[in-house]
């Protein structure tokens, strides 16, 4: 077979695989993240209660419910944009953030700037804002040549996802948070976000209907419910194999 094969027959591949590395620019301290007693609820429903947990170093926790609006809230509380009916959190003083919302229309409705001006507002230094390294930047997001000048009010929902990942990125943070990051985003972008987030040398909290990314990127999984939480030192496909799991979970949404 090997013999017979022609290669000016074989075509290259016309994958585009995104550069997706988020590198931190402090080192997480000891103290990462305590959150007591914390709960929410929507229009008289209880989304969660009583979350209670300390973030370790080198934690990547993925949160999971059946619930995505809770999941949203925990979000959303967490980064100062909701407040929680009761409890409280506190982030160590060496901790800087970014956050990727499962909703990101405020950030691109009313644009009509290009991506280059759009990433510009987000750059940190002045070598940063330079347009040749935005348009450096944003072709490793796949946005070459003119998709630079692009509207960043005509964007799909996909290009909207790179650009929010970009705008991570050079938050340089070395907390990263994001609500269900692979919405809108083809296989090739996935893989290269996946690998980007098991590379992070920071911590992580994340939801993801993505099991394989869920499960090679979680260190640990807190499972969130209107009865209380679990919290599991394990891998994924750990903890959805374990029966006792399985049975504590009823008891979670009973």
């Amino acid at each position: 077979m090997l013999d017979k094969l022609d290669l000016e027959e074989i075509q290259p591949s016309s994958r585009k695989y995104p550069g997706i590395n988020f590198n931190i620019e402090r080192k997480p301290g000891d103290q990462i993240l305590m959150v007591e007693n914390l709960s929410a609820s929507n229009e008289g429903e209880v989304l969660f209660k009583d979350l209670n947990f300390t973030m370790n170093q080198n934690d990547k926790i993925a949160i999971i419910s059946k619930n995505s609006v809770a999941l949203t809230a925990l979000f959303e509380i967490l980064n100062g944009n909701r407040k929680a009916d009761s409890g409280e959190f506190t982030f160590g003083t060496t901790i800087t953030t970014a956050y990727l919302p499962n909703e990101n229309h405020s950030f691109f409705d009313g644009h009509k700037e290009s991506l280059i001006d759009w990433l510009r507002q987000y750059a940190q230094t002045d070598e940063e804002r330079e347009e040749v390294a935005l348009r450096g930047f944003l072709g490793r997001m796949l946005f070459s040549g003119e998709e630079a000048l692009k509207s960043a009010k005509v964007l799909s929902g996909g290009e909207k996802v790179r650009c929010m990942l970009s705008r991570m990125m050079f938050a340089k943070a070395n907390f990263l948070m994001m609500d269900e990051p692979t919405n809108h985003l083809d296989l090739e972008s996935i893989t290269a976000l996946n690998q980007g987030m098991e590379e992070f040398a920071g911590n992580m909290l994340f939801t993801s209907h993505d099991h394989s990314l869920t499960n090679s990127v979680a260190t640990r999984i807190i499972e969130i419910s209107s009865n209380g939480f679990m919290d599991k030192m394990m891998s994924y496909d750990e903890y959805l194999a374990d029966t006792k799991i399985a049975q504590q979970q009823e008891a979670l949404y009973a």
